[in-house]
């Protein structure tokens, strides 16, 4: 049982609210596929980093680098079909309700830009996308549309980060990867202490990063959460996990809040959230309800990453899935 200063154990490290959300009808039959359904190729194109293939398979519209499947939504609805992973990318608001900046690395079918613009409408959202014929993909077959509070910027994440000179974010999100036989990895110079120092930097006072991880906690690729999570640990006081349910993927929420989160704090936050937003994603409560504050059991033995000791590969576990 959680006391009033403390935080789950090991056990049940899974925060729990009474307030929860529903998942919505229309995303449950927006998720359903007919096993008969054949997938279409729309779009199939070479860039200088990707194959990139559009597919539709019944309700969805998929988009693939090199066979890996980076982003999927709804044909009917862009707002639905997402992966649920993409929703805990809104969970660094619990940290920054009054967020006004943020900046994504990565964007794919733009399932997390899209959110944004529709549910926080008063943020503006840079986005940084090293491959330029990902954002014309993005535009021309995922409904992705720059605005005044919207904009796509081709360059290299950590480049970008360096030199940038404008106001500081109050939330940094990164969903980066590239993809080879093997499947998709993160590069390994946006995964270093380096780089989270960097992040931190480009940061306001209470800034928060969120970033998205392929693995597991203890089986496939547990050595690259952990290692990411020791390593963010070296930056961010505070660094906060929520594990997806429907596909291998992890998103850490690295905070700059000194204050440990606790249940009543939790609970707080929420309320003060709710205050300054009240209309949030349909299933935002849902999800905070998921986060973990326990470090993964593979972070104690796990490295950190510095650039120093970057592999050959120029990517964070590029062995094959085991």
């Amino acid at each position: 049982m959680l006391g009033a200063g403390s935080m789950a154990s090991a056990g049940s490290s899974s925060l729990r609210l009474a307030r929860g959300g529903a998942v919505l009808a229309a995303l449950a039959a927006a998720l359903y596929v007919p096993a008969s359904a054949q997938a279409e190729t729309v779009y199939s194109a070479y860039s200088q980093y990707n194959l990139i293939t559009v597919e539709d398979k019944g309700s969805f519209r998929t988009l693939s680098f090199n066979g890996s499947q980076e982003s999927r939504v709804s044909r009917s609805n862009g707002l639905l079909g997402h992966f649920e992973y993409t929703e805990f990318l809104q969970m660094p608001l619990m940290w920054a309700p009054k967020a006004r900046r943020v900046l994504m690395i990565g964007l794919g079918g733009g399932s997390t830009q899209k959110a944004y613009q529709h549910h926080y409408a008063d943020i503006h959202i840079d986005t940084v996308e090293l491959d330029a014929m990902v954002a014309t993909t993005a535009r021309r077959f995922f409904d992705v549309r720059e605005t005044a509070k919207f904009k796509i910027h081709i360059a290299d994440g950590r480049t970008y980060l360096k030199r940038y000179e404008g106001p500081k974010y109050d939330i940094i999100l990164l969903d980066a990867y590239t993809s080879s036989r093997s499947g998709s990895h993160i590069p390994y110079h946006l995964a270093t202490k380096e780089f989270f120092e960097l992040v931190s930097e480009q940061l306001t006072a209470g800034g928060v990063l969120g970033y998205n991880v392929i693995g597991t906690y203890d089986g496939w690729r547990a050595d690259n959460v952990g290692a990411l999570h020791r390593t963010m640990a070296t930056v961010f006081p505070h660094v906060y996990h929520f594990p997806a349910t429907e596909t291998k993927n992890i998103v850490f929420v690295a905070t700059k809040d000194r204050v440990a989160l606790t249940v009543p704090l939790l609970v707080e936050k929420m309320g003060a959230l709710h205050e300054v937003r009240p209309k949030l994603a349909p299933n935002f409560n849902a999800r905070i309800q998921a986060v973990r504050n326990q470090a993964p059991q593979t972070s104690a033995q796990s490295p950190v990453l510095v650039d120093k000791l970057a592999p050959a590969s120029g990517l964070l576990g590029t062995r094959s899935p085991e």
